[in-house]
């Protein structure tokens, strides 16, 4: 497990300082727990491989300057500890963002990361919202490997806790799932829809939480795009429908947070780090214009 000691690198450290966190919308939250992974490995070392690359980020996405907003870099939480005590850091983290009026944006790690962070959410006082999620896997098993803490089960934990939830881009669940799925209410679109009719928007229905935490698994999107990842699975997500998804999401809903989970870097292949930090910007991006539209 990746080692907490050495200072993280702030996100975009090159462009901007860091700035008072009261002063910053986005605060971008390392967690570089991995315990549960059931293939490949290397999640722990994803926090700081983004941060690092996101050094070579222009602060013009294209549309707007996100970083107008104040980015505000935590220290990495502590994932030394047993599991349980991991969960109840990120909890305490994501609450303390909340608490300040700003956004957590939080990198994984393994995708149980998110249960935390959910957990931080409620204990913050956000009551009624709901997760869109991106992934190749549904995550939502009782337990994986007798494991209820597994990243298998992560959203599980999310529906066991009331939250809705609607899945973007699964391919690769099993029967107990689907009957979680059924019995959960759990809405989806899953890839073999998505991908080949090139769907780049949903519609969430008129009973759908109007605040929305969104997780992205970087497994989500296809191999062939991020092949960075522990379990990757062929048939994802693409660059633009994964941003388009996510814009469709921005404009129907509050984004209340979002979070990057289960990037492995590939030693010697930083062109993936830095497409998970432009992939992170171009989010904060898409909620700045957003926000800014609403009001």
């Amino acid at each position: 497990m990746e080692s907490i000691q050495k200072p993280y690198p702030i996100f975009m450290g090159s462009e901007i300082e860091q700035p008072e966190p009261q002063q910053a919308m986005f605060h971008v939250l390392p967690v570089p727990y991995e315990n549960s992974v059931s293939y490949g490995g290397g999640t722990a070392l994803g926090p700081r491989a983004i941060l690092k690359a996101s050094w070579q980020l222009e602060q013009w996405d294209g549309y707007s300057k996100p970083c107008d907003e104040g980015i505000y870099t935590c220290d990495a939480v502590d994932c030394s500890v047993p599991p349980g005590q991991v969960i109840e850091n990120i909890a305490l983290a994501t609450k303390a963002i909340v608490q300040q009026g700003a956004m957590p944006v939080v990198f994984g790690g393994e995708h149980t990361v998110t249960y935390g962070v959910l957990k931080g959410l409620k204990a913050a006082g956000i009551d009624d919202f709901g997760i869109v999620q991106i992934d190749a896997h549904a995550d939502l098993r009782e337990a994986y490997e007798g494991d209820p803490l597994s990243h298998a089960s992560v959203m599980k934990r999310a529906v066991d806790m009331g939250i809705p939830l609607y899945q973007l881009g699964i391919r690769a669940f099993c029967e107990e799932e689907i009957a979680h799925r059924e019995q959960f209410n759990v809405l989806y679109r899953d890839a073999d829809v998505l991908v080949p009719n090139n769907i780049n928007s949903i519609v969430l229905p008129d009973d759908f939480p109007d605040k929305v935490f969104f997780t992205l698994d970087i497994d989500g999107m296809d191999p062939s795009v991020f092949p960075s990842t522990g379990t990757p699975v062929p048939g994802g997500l693409s660059w633009y429908q994964t941003l388009s998804l996510f814009e469709s999401v921005a404009q129907q809903r509050e984004i209340i947070g979002f979070d990057i989970m289960e990037f492995a870097p590939i030693k010697g292949f930083h062109a993936y780090d830095f497409a998970a930090s432009m992939l992170t910007y171009k989010m904060m991006g898409i909620v700045q214009r957003n926000r800014l539209n609403k009001k």
